[in-house]
C-alpha cells in the first residue's frame, strides 16, 4: 500500500483547526415565545417584525399569535398547550414568554371574559403555569386602538390595560405597558398619520375626516372570504397593524424588554 504523506502547510492546518474546534464552546441559547391575539401574530400584529427585527441569532423566537382570541379560547383551542410544550424544549437557557391579551376579552366578542374575575385570573394562570415550566413571564397590557374624536385617541382598552397591570404587581411578573406606550405614540402621530399603521389605506372618503382628527367607523371585512379567526390582510381598520405600523411597534416592544428584563439586552436589537 502506498501512503502518501500530507504537507507540512496544510497538516499544520488541520491540527490547527482540530484545536480551534476543541476549543469551541457550547451555544448558550435562550428562547422568547410570544402569546397573545391577531395584535401580536404574523400579519396583523407585531409579533412577526419583533421576531424578524429585533433579536439576535442567540435568542429564538417562536410567535404563537393567534387571531381572534381571548386569555379564555386561547387556552380552550391548546394554544397555551404548544406554548408550554415550546418552554419545556431543552436546550435552551432560559424561556421567556410575552403575554398580551385584552382586544377580546372585551364584552361584545365572542370570546369575551369578565374583566373583574376571569380576566385577570387567566392572566395569573398563565404567569403560574409558565413558571411551573421554568420559564419568565413577561406581562404586556393590549396594544391601543388608534380612534380618534375631535383630535384625542378614543382609550376603549384602559381597564384592561390596568387589569394587566395589577396583576403583574401581584405575581412579580416583569411588565411592557405597551398600552401607554402606544397610547402616547398614535396620539403624537394624530388620526391621519396614524392611520398609516393600518393594514391597508382607508378609504380616499376618511381623508377629510382623518384630517380634522376624527375616525369614521372603518368597513367591515368580508365575511365570505375570512373564517371564524381570520381577517384579510389588507383591510382597512383601527386595531391591527400593516407592516409600517408592526415595525414601529415592535420596536417599542423591544424597547421596554430591555427595560422590563435588563439580562435579555445582549440578545435585542433596539
Amino acid at each position: 500500500m502506498i501512503r502518501c504523506a500530507l504537507p507540512a502547510a496544510i497538516a499544520a492546518t488541520l491540527v490547527c483547526a482540530g484545536a480551534v474546534r476543541a476549543q469551541e464552546r457550547p451555544i448558550d441559547a435562550e428562547k422568547i415565545i410570544l402569546v397573545g391575539d391577531s395584535t401580536t401574530s404574523v400579519g396583523s400584529g407585531w409579533g412577526g417584525a419583533f421576531c424578524g427585527r429585533h433579536v439576535l441569532s442567540s435568542l429564538a423566537c417562536v410567535n404563537l399569535g393567534r387571531q381572534g382570541r381571548s386569555t379564555s379560547t386561547y387556552r380552550a383551542e391548546g394554544s397555551w398547550d404548544l406554548a408550554l410544550n415550546e418552554m419545556a424544549t431543552p436546550g435552551y437557557g432560559a424561556v421567556w414568554v410575552l403575554i398580551q391579551f385584552g382586544h377580546n376579552d372585551q364584552p361584545g366578542k365572542r370570546s369575551s371574559t369578565e374583566l373583574a374575575t376571569e380576566f385577570p385570573a387567566n392572566l395569573r394562570a398563565y404567569v403560574d403555569e409558565a413558571r411551573a415550566r421554568g420559564a419568565r413571564p413577561v406581562l404586556v397590557t393590549p396594544l391601543t386602538r388608534r380612534s380618534f374624536s375631535n383630535g384625542r385617541l378614543q382609550d376603549t382598552l384602559e381597564p384592561w390595560a390596568e387589569a394587566v397591570r395589577r396583576v403583574a404587581r401581584e405575581t412579580g411578573a416583569p411588565l411592557i405597558d405597551l398600552h401607554a406606550a402606544s397610547g402616547d405614540l398614535v396620539q403624537s402621530m394624530g388620526a391621519l398619520e396614524a392611520a398609516r399603521m393600518a393594514p391597508g389605506a382607508p378609504p380616499p372618503d376618511f381623508l377629510s375626516e382623518l384630517q380634522a382628527g376624527n375616525s369614521p367607523a372603518a368597513p367591515l371585512a368580508v365575511a365570505t372570504t375570512a373564517g371564524p379567526h381570520d381577517r384579510h390582510a389588507e383591510d382597512f381598520d383601527y386595531t391591527h397593524l400593516g407592516p409600517e405600523g408592526a415595525q414601529v411597534i415592535a420596536a417599542l416592544v423591544a424597547r421596554d424588554l430591555i427595560a422590563a428584563a435588563p439580562e435579555l439586552a445582549p440578545r435585542l436589537a433596539p
